[in-house]
């Protein structure tokens, strides 16, 4: 393993950023409702989490849980906060739709990339909804994405690591795959062996709360440093 692997750390509020930039972590994504498996942070978080973090901050654009097949309105909300939160020195964002049969709205996806110019975005693991994931990866990448999020199409990494391994060699550098979704200090090394990603993605959160574990995060570097 290289030393140059880096983590993401998923935060749900202040407190887990704050933890996650001690710990070590890369990168925050800052989201909120972990019950809707993260939806869009409140202005005030975002300009609290900026203010005290040195490390890199990606927002989620996610007007609600549920599906990713948006209404225009809900559309049109996703691009009002792109602008606005663009304003507040983040650097990068997080978002996904789909159509209603579950393949990438191209023309969504990428109306909002280029709104968020110059900054990064990630496709977040909407793409684990998606049937064939071969065309999807180049449709993703066709809208300018940067990073795609995922679990191998699988409820977790583990079951899905087959899948992200033909997505990074599929990828050929185009576009960063970065694992997440059930990834733990428990798993990180055995995963990493398989698909040799530079980028993995936790909320290393261990005790059912909605707050990274310092600990976790630690362990989580050093396993990738090893």
């Amino acid at each position: 393993m290289s030393q140059n692997k880096k983590i993401e750390i998923t935060c749900f509020n202040l407190q887990s950023a704050l933890i996650a930039q001690k710990a070590g972590a890369d990168r925050v994504e800052l989201c909120a409702d972990m019950t809707f498996g993260g939806t869009t942070p409140l202005i005030e978080t975002i300009q609290q989490a900026r203010e005290h973090l040195t490390i890199d901050l990606y927002v989620m654009i996610r007007s609600r849980g549920g599906n990713f097949v948006y209404s225009d309105s809900e559309f049109e909300q996703m691009k009002s906060e792109i602008e606005t939160i663009k304003k507040l020195g983040v650097n990068g964002f997080v978002f996904g739709i789909l159509k209603e049969d579950n393949t990438i709205n191209i023309q969504q996806n990428k109306a909002l990339v280029e709104l968020a110019k110059p900054l990064p975005c990630t496709f977040h693991r909407a793409f684990d909804q998606v049937s064939n994931y071969e065309k999807a990866l180049e449709e993703v990448i066709s809208c300018g994405f940067s990073t795609i999020l995922t679990s191998g199409t699988f409820p977790n990494v583990m079951e899905g690591k087959e899948v992200m391994k033909q997505l990074i060699i599929q990828a050929k550098n185009r576009i960063e795959i970065m694992p997440g979704g059930g990834l733990r200090s428990t798993n990180i090394s055995e995963l990493d062996e398989m698909v040799n990603a530079d980028w993995y993605h936790s909320s290393a959160i261990t005790d059912g709360s909605e707050t990274a574990n310092q600990e976790e995060i630690i362990k989580l570097k050093k396993k990738l440093q090893s």
